[in-house]
């Protein structure tokens, strides 16, 4: 019989002399293999992976009391060091690795990857953290009252606006070409709560601002991906990809949630709305994975999209779930693994766009687009969007795909793999931010 209390107190006093023997070594930097830090992180992870096939649930529960209460999953994973030291790391752990490359950390973060994965394998409790993450920010309801007031929201990365029946939400990362970093990612989430809470327009349109890249200047960009630079340099949490997968691009595909209603695709009905996503310039790698979650592209003739996943040695977020739906596997093997490229007004790429225009006509395109989709009512609409959800990604599955997905990418993000191809491809090393 499980002993929760006793297994808690001799696995914490395990992984904490591990962390001893850890912190008499050198930095990584100046350690060698000899020195045997990859064998005491190996065995130390080993022995959270037993722990958690045990007591997962009870892990949750405690957590969540008893699931009466809702944890995003940036607060469960700091709640678990809190509750069992040594399960994940503590906010002190990775306070003290602030200001380092991330080839100089030692991958405290892969502890969170394996914890989230053992969460998001139970049915019961990763179907309750996936519904934590779908209910709106905790900020979002006082800036959907200004919205509503004032039809115009500024939140600096992100602005909204009310044109017609629609809201336009414009993300904006100008100096670095629109890409994403940790800095973007609560207030992109937030704005996208903010646009489906809206009750004055039925449909959100997600377009990328104007940048500054000389090659690009004054041109509508979608967006260049994660910021690579800021990456290299560590300032990426391995919890970035987590939270923006959960977050924001679920919540375009899925809408919000309610805290009565668990968001099965069958009993939730939460507040959403219809996405077009405009693909101008580029869509590159969480850009190009947008597209997937849209209900409708629209596309500059001369765009293009790529996934560089080989490039970055990094899972595409749910791109791997999402992009055989349209493309079939084979292209989307080559786009995630051999980093194919496709324009979009080319017969693969209109496998994604539903409609190409001209870049100087694009404005007059989302018109165009937005009263074609709901002069029928917003009802069908979303009537059909949840139809078509049910039957190709239900919660279930997606809740699955991530538990794979927390582990693995948490272990991307920490291999050596990922530091020399951003040196190698992107010569990281060498750019500023």
């Amino acid at each position: 019989m499980l002993d929760f209390d006793r297994d808690c107190a001799r696995h914490s006093a395990f992984w904490r002399r591990g962390a001893e023997l850890l912190a008499r070594l050198p930095r990584k930097p100046q350690r060698s293999e000899a020195e045997g830090a990859a064998a005491i992180l190996e065995k130390a992870r080993a022995s959270r992976e037993r722990f958690l096939a045990a007591h997962a649930a009870a892990i949750y529960d405690a957590l969540s009391d008893d699931r009466s209460r809702f944890l995003r999953l940036e607060e469960l994973v700091f709640a678990a060091a809190e509750l069992v030291p040594g399960l994940t790391p503590s906010r002190e752990e990775i306070a003290a690795e602030e200001g380092l490359l991330l080839k100089e950390k030692d991958g405290l973060e892969v502890d969170q990857g394996i914890f989230l994965a053992h969460m998001l394998a139970d049915e019961t409790r990763g179907t309750h953290l996936c519904h934590a993450m779908l209910l709106p920010r905790p900020e979002a309801a006082e800036l959907a009252a200004r919205f509503a007031k004032d039809g115009v929201l500024d939140l600096k990365v992100a602005r909204l606006e009310r044109r017609g029946n629609a809201v336009l939400l414009t993300a904006s990362n100008p100096r670095f070409l629109n890409a994403e970093d940790w800095t973007t990612l609560a207030l992109m989430e937030t704005a996208v709560d903010v646009a489906i809470l809206d009750a004055k327009t039925s449909i959100a349109v997600l377009r990328g601002g104007k940048v500054e890249h000389p090659k690009y200047q004054d041109r509508h960009v979608l967006g260049a991906g994660i910021n690579l630079t800021r990456l290299y340099r560590g300032e990426i949490p391995y919890l970035f990809y987590m939270e923006r997968d959960l977050g924001y691009v679920n919540k375009l595909f899925r809408g919000l949630a309610v805290p009565e209603l668990v968001p099965d695709d069958v009993n939730g009905r939460g507040p959403e709305k219809p996405w077009i996503v405009v693909a101008e310039t580029f869509a590159i790698g969480g850009h190009c994975q947008l597209l997937l979650a849209a209900d409708f592209v629209l596309a500059a003739s001369d765009a293009f999209m790529t996934l560089p996943a080989r490039k970055e040695g990094i899972i595409p977020g749910a791109a791997n779930l999402r992009m055989p739906r349209f493309t079939g596997d084979r292209i989307a093997r080559q786009a995630i693994q051999y980093e194919r490229r496709f324009e979009c007004d080319s017969p693969e790429g209109r496998l994604i766009c539903d409609e190409i225009a001209p870049p100087e006509d694009i404005d007059t395109a989302i018109d165009r687009v937005v009263d074609r989709l709901t002069n029928s009512g917003q009802v069908g609409a979303v009537a059909n969007r949840r139809a078509f959800r049910v039957g190709q990604e239900p919660l279930d599955l997606f809740r699955r795909y991530f538990s794979v997905y927390a582990r693995e990418q948490a272990y991307c993000h920490a291999s050596p793999a990922l530091i020399s191809n951003l040196e190698r491809f992107w010569n990281a090393q060498e750019r500023k931010v």
